[in-house]
């Protein structure tokens, strides 16, 4: 499947980077903390664009500072 490259979800430094707890986060997101885990660990494999429009939004933060796009290598 990384033939195609891979989506990377950079939760957990975008986390560190504005100053709040997973538990604040949660709470602002209305999320389960076992599902910004899963986010912050890069598990999960079906993206619900519901569940980031709400990180976006209680991180005051765009798509692309959550997500990003890793190419393959070329062989």
């Amino acid at each position: 499947m990384e033939q195609y490259g891979k989506i990377v979800i950079k939760l957990d430094e975008l986390i560190k980077k504005k100053g709040i707890s997973k538990n604040k986060l949660s709470h602002k997101a209305e999320m389960q903390r076992t599902q910004i885990n899963h986010f912050c660990n890069n598990e999960i494999t079906r993206l619900d664009t519901d569940v980031l429009a709400r990180l976006c939004t209680a991180l005051e933060c765009d798509i692309g500072d959550l997500l990003e796009f890793i190419p393959c290598e070329e062989k």
